[in-house]
């Protein structure tokens, strides 16, 4: 056995570290104003879709960006998490600070996560400055949602072999005052990329 475990150990003092280069640099070499781009709703609403193609679109006109993925970060980031309340609250939690790290970086990101819970996602609203956060509600009713079914999750929670299913038998708090609100089953996708680019930020 190692001693070393055994013996307790002082957690140190870390203090963040000044960088030189600064974001708004790095923001002007890619000639854009970054900004977290959060689009929240039930599974099945749309987010991915919306997602993919607005950074289709983004890249089109040579913007620099990057789509988080919330079933993508379960892959890795997030992969030792599990589906109940407070492990939601820490993906999301992880999933915020690597999007702030990224708009320091001068991206345009994409964060698309079910993010049920309003708290976490005014949490992570404060990682970031003033107009740098644009909270997007993909309000795509449930019924819709179940029926689209694309990952046969509805299904499975239906009859009972998934547990804590978001909106379902787990809550989703809708935001209050989300910058933009999207129902897929109402508006067109072009109408809705056109939508989320008068969202983002003029240089």
């Amino acid at each position: 056995m190692n001693k070393l475990a055994c013996v307790p150990l002082e957690c140190p003092q870390i203090r963040p570290y000044s960088l030189s280069l600064s974001t708004e640099a790095r923001a002007a070499l890619k000639q854009q104003q970054p900004c977290c781009l959060w689009l929240t709703g039930l599974s099945g609403a749309g987010k991915s879709t919306l997602a993919n193609l607005l950074e289709l679109r983004l890249n089109e006109l040579g913007m620099h960006t990057f789509v988080l993925d919330g079933d993508n970060v379960r892959g890795g980031l997030c992969s030792d998490l599990g589906m109940g309340a407070e492990a939601r609250k820490e993906n999301i939690r992880r999933m915020a600070e690597v999007a702030r790290l990224m708009v320091d970086a001068g991206l345009l990101v994409i964060v698309s996560a079910i993010s049920p819970f309003r708290a976490e996602r005014d949490a992570a609203r404060a990682l970031f400055g003033p107009g740098e956060f644009i909270e997007v509600y993909v309000s795509t009713p449930f019924d819709t949602c179940a029926r689209r079914d694309p990952k046969g999750l509805y299904q499975a929670a239906l009859e009972g072999r998934i547990k804590d299913f978001t909106g379902l038998d787990s809550p989703y708090e809708a935001p209050l005052q989300a910058d933009c609100e999207i129902d897929t089953a109402t508006v067109a996708l072009p109408e809705a990329i056109r939508r989320l680019l008068q969202l983002l930020p003029r240089k």
